[in-house]
């Protein structure tokens, strides 16, 4: 991606997505970040903008390749989005003429390589499991709600239910009132998951700020650290989401997750639209 100045007149974005989980990317490495909630919003808007699950802006780095900030459409940040983070892992190994890079994000530095197979690993860093630190205001592993829920982090918060048939549950009804659960004073993530075998699950998603998406790269990584917590699957589980399917490891130096990824155009924004914000 070029690396042009940024102005109120002109500012160009790539569309990426990893299985449907689809990204705006502003690349201000070289200027300012022009990213406000009120420009997030306007962006994020499928009718009257360009529509996205989140919007990754990559900023300057001292002591990795590249910063992420992460945004989703209703105008809220996020403090991890996994496959967005692939995808634009995706972009700047290639920028850079390289088969790996480090990233900072909110949860720190992590690394992202791309695999003989072409698909592209990150390192999603390790699970929070500590109440105060998701946050979540009650045991992770034994919240006070019916169906036995877990809450793990992984740079957002996620509220995982295991149930017999993923395909039945009313993701687009529960969702939003888990949500915004008194239990997790930062909203969170909802992930619904199946057990399909020892080492495979099938998992759906309302993400917090953005609704049901195709796939959560961090609701992933959560999904199967607890699974794993409560002796459903080892370690390393394959979990196929609606938009297509993920490769979960959870290693000593943290949760890696791979996929593949996608870029879709890269296209300017009229200074039309950017006046009217």
């Amino acid at each position: 991606m070029e690396h042009a100045p940024l102005s109120p007149a002109s500012l160009r974005f790539l569309k990426m997505h990893g299985l449907g989980n689809d990204f705006v990317i502003i690349d201000a490495r070289s200027g300012e970040n022009p990213v406000t909630p009120a420009l997030a919003r306007a962006l994020g808007d499928r009718h009257r903008g360009v529509g996205f699950d989140q919007l990754a802006v990559i900023l300057p780095a001292k002591g990795a390749d590249f910063t992420l900030e992460f945004w989703n459409s209703d105008g809220s940040k996020a403090g991890a989005c996994g496959n967005a983070t692939r995808c634009v892992s995706d972009l700047m190994m290639r920028d850079l003429g390289r088969e790996a890079v480090t990233l900072f994000t909110e949860r720190g530095q992590l690394s992202a390589c791309r695999r003989a197979d072409g698909l592209v690993s990150v390192n999603m860093g390790a699970p929070i499991l500590d109440a105060k630190a998701i946050p979540v205001l009650a045991d992770p592993m034994a919240l006070p709600r019916a169906g036995a829920p877990v809450a793990v982090g992984m740079g957002n918060p996620h509220c995982i239910y295991f149930v017999e048939d993923a395909e039945a549950v009313d993701v687009a009804g529960l969702g939003p009132q888990i949500e915004h659960d008194p239990l997790f004073p930062a909203r969170t993530n909802v992930e619904f998951a199946a057990l399909v075998a020892p080492d495979h699950l099938r998992m759906r998603v309302w993400e917090r700020g953005a609704g049901i998406t195709l796939a959560c790269g961090s609701g992933t990584c959560a999904t199967a650290v607890a699974a794993h917590l409560k002796g459903l699957t080892g370690r390393h589980v394959i979990v196929d989401v609606d938009g297509g399917r993920l490769e979960i490891d959870w290693r000593e130096d943290g949760v890696w997750m791979t996929g593949p990824t996608a870029t879709v155009f890269e296209a300017t924004l009229s200074p039309a639209f950017l006046a009217s914000l």
